[in-house]
């Protein structure tokens, strides 16, 4: 790209794509005002770049069979071969080295009954450099949308009208009617949720008319969300934070409520440990979290206890492995 941050172009684009992940670009040019070719040849610029990519997964609150946050703290100069592994796993998500490259978090996911068990008793890195591991479980999610930064606000309430809200608010599905043909459905739209309905229908041996069916049932159903995933730092969001917070249980689900409802945060649950809040929150500098902490955070009076582990580098989000991982 000839800059390191989104002209406003590139910001409006990314902000019809937070809406309607597969919306046809003639589409989004009509909302944007501008040609399909621009909007095609800005797309392929920022996909091109890894600054932008579309993805298809089920949501974070989907598997009803065990989610767990996990903390690795880790000798120095381990952190970043250990973040590698983990990213390659297809069970891990939001990958991320934290706390200056010593500790690398990740949210582990059981697709199946009983896996949640052996995740983490037989799956978990065995090596000698990792000095702790923390296991939270993920209770309840708050506010889970990676895909939608709430302060982006680059489309008018008009303009974001005609694109959204698309059929991914839906919870409460399940995937025990899924067979291997929707797996590999799955598969593709985790790398390219914008792939071509012959590539799709191709990959899975169905017909176009059969695969847009069953993408329509299932992400009306919520079994599958589209996401817009782009690097932060491209659109001047150049501190993302993970707090971990604590509330007495009676005034859990109020104070999680409220973290949720800040435009800053991007994810936050109710969780087991020693700390049962946990939430994701993205600032542009140092600056703007000391401001987040003490404004946002400290009217918040049910909260008694915050830690901070600023993210570093992020290694895998939702989707496939980003290039820093396949190059580690």
């Amino acid at each position: 790209m000839e800059t390191d941050i989104a002209d406003e172009l590139d910001r409006r684009l990314i902000h019809a794509l937070q809406l309607d992940a597969r919306a046809p670009f003639s589409r989004i040019a009509e909302v944007l005002g501008v040609s399909d070719q621009t909007v095609a040849r800005r797309y392929r610029r920022l996909r091109s770049a890894d600054l932008l990519r579309v993805v298809a997964v089920p949501p974070t609150n989907f598997y009803g069979h065990g989610r767990w946050m996990l903390r690795l703290r880790c000798v120095p100069g381990a952190a970043d071969a250990i973040a590698s592994a983990l990213a390659r796993r297809p069970d891990t998500a939001w990958v991320q080295l934290v706390s200056g490259g010593t500790e690398v978090q990740c949210i582990i996911r059981a697709r199946v009954p009983g896996e949640s068990e052996q995740l983490l008793l037989e799956r978990l890195p065995r090596h000698g450099r990792v000095v702790d591991i923390a296991a939270y479980s993920l209770l309840h999610t708050f506010y889970g949308s990676p895909g939608r930064v709430r302060l982006l606000n680059a489309l008018t309430p008009e303009e974001a009208a005609q694109l959204g809200p698309g059929p991914d608010a839906v919870t409460g599905a399940d995937l025990t009617h899924c067979d291997a043909d929707d797996l590999r459905l799955f598969n593709v739209l985790a790398r390219d949720a914008r792939t071509g309905l012959a590539d799709l229908a191709a990959a899975t041996g169905w017909s176009q008319s059969t695969v847009r069916r069953r993408m329509d049932e299932l992400r009306a159903s919520g079994a599958l969300h589209f996401y817009a995933e782009f690097d932060l730092t491209y659109l001047g969001y150049r501190a993302g934070t993970r707090l971990w917070a604590s509330a007495p249980p009676a005034e859990l689900a109020a104070a999680g409520e409220a973290l949720a409802s800040h435009p800053e945060v991007v994810f936050a649950a109710a969780t087991t440990g020693p700390t049962n809040l946990v939430a994701t929150v993205i600032c542009t500098d140092a600056h703007d979290v000391y401001r987040y902490l003490t404004e946002r955070v400290a009217a918040l009076p049910a909260i008694t206890q915050v830690e901070t582990t600023p993210v570093i580098q992020t290694r895998k989000r939702v989707g496939r492995l980003l290039q820093a991982a396949l190059d580690g």
